[in-house]
């Protein structure tokens, strides 16, 4: 093994080479990330069959939902995902100043996306759409189970929201790492296994939105 790499501060003292260890590192992302399928996999399951039981009411439920909100977060998660796999393709050239602004733009599209979830958050509180003692629903035969879809509506969302939150932490982090040098042409994992949580977070709204906003809205 080469001095430079064996010395070098990237590499943990557990593995032999800089490529060990980013191999080790990927595969323990991708196990968790297969937890995270299996964690909101079984919300979505609550989610279809309780719709599958109630479908009048949560069309109705789902009609209350701000379908443009949505979609326009639909595009800017999108368009993060374009940045995100930019700023690893920029990583893997060495050009520290380029992963720097599209880790950037990344995260300035992460926060309009929670910027634009917290006006929908509001409008539903304002509307007294929030599960509890104060619920209120148009339809008042419907509010009974119109209080399981935004119930189920809030828990998905938030925790999807959730993970947007810390996937804006990581993203700072890996900033900072570029910023200071620790992220070379040698040493990239970090970005590119940081891009595979921040898409694993992007394809989660891809179904979130369709399930949530779309999906049945029209059924009468």
């Amino acid at each position: 093994m080469p001095e430079a790499v064996r010395h070098s501060a990237a590499l943990a003292h557990q593995f032999d080479s800089l490529d060990q260890q980013k191999e080790a590192s990927t595969l323990g992302m991708w196990v968790f990330l297969v937890t995270e399928v299996l964690f909101f996999g079984g919300l979505f399951m609550v989610y279809t069959v309780y719709r599958s039981l109630y479908p009048i009411e949560f069309a109705a439920s789902s009609r209350e939902l701000v379908v443009w909100a949505g979609t326009i977060n639909t595009f800017v998660l999108i368009t993060s995902s374009l940045t995100m796999a930019l700023g690893v393709r920029a990583a893997q050239l060495g050009e520290r100043r380029i992963v720097m602004i599209f880790l950037a733009l990344t995260m300035f599209l992460g926060c309009v996306f929670l910027g634009i979830k917290a006006f929908e958050y509001y409008k539903e509180w304002a509307e007294h759409h929030i599960p509890g003692v104060g619920f209120e629903f148009s339809e008042a035969s419907y509010a009974a189970h119109a209080q399981i879809f935004f119930s189920l509506y809030f828990m998905m969302t938030g925790l999807h929201a959730l993970h947007m939150v810390i996937g804006l932490g990581i993203m700072s982090v890996m900033f900072w790492w570029t910023w200071s040098g620790i992220v070379t042409q040698e040493y990239y994992s970090p970005i590119e296994i940081s891009g595979l949580y921040w898409h694993f977070v992007d394809i989660v709204w891809i179904f979130l939105f369709p399930l949530l906003y779309l999906i049945g809205r029209h059924l009468h």
